[in-house]
C-alpha cells in the first residue's frame, strides 16, 4: 500500500516503501555479479566482503539494475493503486535507507492533464471558399517564366532587380560590429534583404567600385546594440547579373511543358490553381472546425509538461541551425536576445499544440474511434503532398511503413468525425462590407 497526496494541482506525490529483506536481496545480487570489479587491499579479487566494498566505495555502489527494478515495480503498483497515468518521468527522493527497516522513498510525478469536452458535434463553422482570378494565374505564369531565366552577367552599372555579387563589412563609429561582414555574398538588388536603404544606394555602382553606404537600424532591431544606430557598410561590388526571362509564346510552351499553345498551357495553370484553391478550402474548414472543438474544451496543463515541450522545441531549433553551421549560442549573440526571450516565444504555441493534442485524445477516447483505410491514405497524402503520389505508391508505403502513420491517421479519423457532424455557415461580414470577394450574397435590404 502507498500513501497520496497532491502538493499542487497537476501533480502527485507518492510516500513507498521497500521492505528490507527485499532491499538486502537486490544489494546481493548486485554484490555477486560486481564485486569482481573492485580493488580491496588485502583481499583477492571479487571475495571482499560487501559490507567492506560499501565502505570504500559509498553505500550505494550495489544500487544496480535489480534495486531499480524494486523502486520501478513500488512506484507502478502505485501508480495502479490510485488509477494515475503518469506524463512525465518520476522524481525519486530518498528519505530513509536501511537493511533491517528497508528504504522509504518519495515519487512525484505529473499526471495527464483532465480534459472536459464541449461541444465538437454540430458546431458551426464558416464556409471559406478561394477563388483563381486572372491575377492569380498570370502571377503563375510569371513564376514559371522566372524559373527559367537564363542569369547573364552584365557590364553596366546597377539596376533595380539585378543580381550582385559583393563584399561588404559594417562600422558602429569607428569599430567593426559582430555579424555585419561577409564576402562573395550574393544581393538582389529590390528584395530588401537588407536594412532600408542599403539596396537603394548600391543603384548606379559599377563592378569593382568601392562605396560607403551608411544606414539606420530600426529602433526595433533584434539586436539592441545596433537598434536605431547608425552605421557605414563598405561594399565592395565584384559581379551584376541580369536575369533575362524569357517570353510567353507557343515555342515556350513547347519546350518547357506537355502542351503546344500558349492557351493550353493557361488553361492548365488555371485548372491547376483551381484544384489547388479547392484543397485550401478543405484543408481551412477542417482546421477552423478541429480548432473551435479544441477552444470548446477545457483542460489545465501543468507547467512542467510545458516546458518539456518547450525543451523539446528548442531542440530542433538547435538541430536545424546546426545544418546551416551555427550554433544556439551564436544565434543569441547575433540576434541580441536572451535564453529565456526563446522560451517565451516557443511557450505560447507549445501550450496551443499541447491543449490540441490532449483534446484530440480524449475525442478519440469518448467515441472510441479507431482509423480505417480511408484515413491512413489521407494520412500518407498529406504527410507527402508531392504530385507523384499516386494510389499505387500511397499503397506501396502504407504496406512497407504503416506503423509510421499511426497517429497520423488517428488525427484524420477525428477531423472526419467533427467535419462531417459540423455545421457549414456562411461567413459573417460587417454591414459595411458589401463587396466582400468571398462569394456569397449580402441582404441590401438591410
Amino acid at each position: 500500500m502507498s500513501e497520496l497526496t497532491h502538493p499542487e494541482n497537476g501533480k502527485v506525490r507518492f510516500e513507498l516503501h521497500i521492505s528490507g529483506e527485499d532491499y538486502v536481496r537486490a544489494l546481493e545480487s548486485a554484490y555477486r555479479r560486481l564485486a569482481a570489479r573492485y580493488q580491496i587491499p588485502g583481499f583477492r579479487k571479487g571475495k571482499a566482503p560487501r559490507k567492506v566494498i560499501e565502505k570504500s566505495y559509498g553505500e550505494n555502489v550495489f544500487w544496480d539494475n535489480e534495486f531499480d527494478a524494486l523502486v520501478q515495480h513500488a512506484y507502478s503498483d502505485a501508480l495502479a493503486e490510485h488509477n494515475i497515468i503518469p506524463e512525465l518521468q518520476p522524481e525519486i527522493h530518498f528519505t530513509a535507507i536501511s537493511e533491517q527497516d528497508g528504504v522509504d522513498f518519495t515519487a512525484e510525478v505529473v499526471t495527464r492533464p483532465t480534459v472536459e469536452l464541449g461541444q465538437y458535434k454540430g458546431i458551426e463553422v464558416e464556409r471559406v471558399e478561394y477563388t483563381v482570378t486572372d491575377e492569380d494565374v498570370k502571377k503563375e505564369i510569371n513564376n514559371r517564366l522566372e524559373a527559367q531565366a537564363r542569369t547573364v552577367s552584365v557590364d553596366r552599372p546597377v539596376q533595380e532587380g539585378d543580381s550582385t555579387v559583393i563584399d561588404f563589412a559594417g562600422f558602429l563609429g569607428d569599430e567593426q560590429f559582430e555579424g555585419g561582414t561577409a564576402e562573395n555574398y550574393t544581393l538582389k538588388i529590390g528584395s530588401h534583404t537588407f536594412i532600408p536603404g542599403f539596396e537603394e544606394q548600391m543603384v548606379g555602382m559599377n563592378k569593382g567600385e568601392q562605396r560607403d553606404i551608411k544606414v539606420t537600424f530600426p529602433t526595433d532591431y533584434q539586436a539592441e546594440h545596433l537598434a536605431g544606430k547608425e552605421v557605414i557598410f563598405k561594399v565592395t561590388v565584384h559581379e551584376i547579373n541580369f536575369e533575362e526571362i524569357p517570353e510567353l509564346d507557343d515555342d515556350f510552351v513547347q519546350d518547357t511543358s506537355e502542351f503546344n499553345t500558349v492557351a493550353e498551357f493557361e488553361a492548365n495553370i488555371r485548372e491547376e490553381l483551381e484544384k489547388r484553391a479547392k484543397e485550401n478550402s478543405k484543408f481551412a474548414y477542417e482546421n477552423a472546425a478541429v480548432q473551435k472543438a479544441v477552444d470548446n474544451a477545457k483542460v489545465e496543463i501543468h507547467k512542467d509538461i510545458v516546458e518539456e515541450e518547450v525543451d523539446m522545441q528548442i531542440k530542433r531549433f538547435e538541430q536545424q541551425l546546426s545544418m546551416y553551421g551555427t550554433s544556439l549560442k551564436d544565434y543569441i549573440d547575433y540576434a541580441g536576445i536572451t535564453m529565456e526571450d526563446i522560451r517565451n516565444d516557443y511557450r505560447k504555441g507549445a501550450e496551443a499544440n499541447l491543449k490540441a493534442q490532449y483534446v484530440i485524445g480524449a475525442i478519440v477516447d469518448e467515441e472510441k474511434i479507431e482509423p480505417t483505410e480511408a484515413n491512413y491514405i489521407e494520412a500518407v497524402r498529406r504527410s507527402n503532398p508531392g504530385p507523384d503520389w499516386d494510389d499505387e505508391k500511397v499503397k506501396a508505403e502504407l504496406e512497407k511503413n504503416r506503423s509510421r502513420y499511426v497517429s497520423s491517421a488517428i488525427f484524420e479519423a477525428v477531423v472526419e468525425l467533427i467535419v462531417s457532424n459540423s455545421v457549414a455557415v456562411e461567413p459573417k461580414h460587417d454591414e459595411h462590407d458589401e463587396h466582400c470577394d468571398c462569394g456569397c450574397e449580402h441582404d441590401e435590404n438591410k
